[in-house]
């Protein structure tokens, strides 16, 4: 592939996520009803169907729907940033570009949720007995947070000097 491309290539993965999530997300909106829990391993993991106005941890989900479109707009400045980083990676950057795919995939299927449903469909629900919730989540948030996983140790695995180490 040629240099002039850098690893725009990787975009299969986030075109995977997105595809991934959305069906994902197309299958609990419409399988459950709103809060209801399917037990996958008592005391730990659920399915469920919660809507989020806001962002991660439900940030700003109480403001009267202003939030939607700055959400949508950083997800969308986000993106562009994203695919132009993708775009002037080098070759030898795999880690760092299997990140930001998977960022990207996330953020889109993030943006599509909120631009046509004004929420993000979240269906996944991780707990402790009935002490401890984790908040509901979806592909996509996993994707992002595994992305960002991947830029924290692709920035541990590169020296000051921007050589990677063998």
């Amino acid at each position: 592939m040629s240099a002039r491309f850098g690893r725009l290539p990787w975009l299969w993965l986030s075109l995977l996520v997105f595809v991934i999530d959305q069906a994902s997300k197309f299958y609990f909106d419409n399988a459950l009803t709103l809060y209801q829990q399917i037990v996958v391993i008592p005391g730990y993991f659920s399915w469920t169907l919660a809507y989020n106005t806001g962002a991660a941890f439900s940030f700003l989900a109480g403001e009267s729907g202003w939030q939607r479109w700055l959400f949508a707009l950083i997800a969308i400045v986000i993106s562009a940033v994203l695919v132009v980083w993708l775009k002037r990676l080098k070759p030898d950057e795999t880690w760092l570009a299997m990140a930001l795919a998977l960022v990207l995939g996330g953020a889109l299927g993030n943006l599509v949720d909120r631009v046509i449903f004004g929420h993000v469909v979240d269906f996944v629900l991780v707990h402790w007995q009935h002490r401890w919730y984790f908040p509901a989540f979806n592909v996509a948030d996993a994707a992002i947070t595994l992305g960002a996983i991947l830029l924290a140790l692709d920035m541990f695995k590169s020296n000051k000097s921007g050589e990677t180490t063998p």
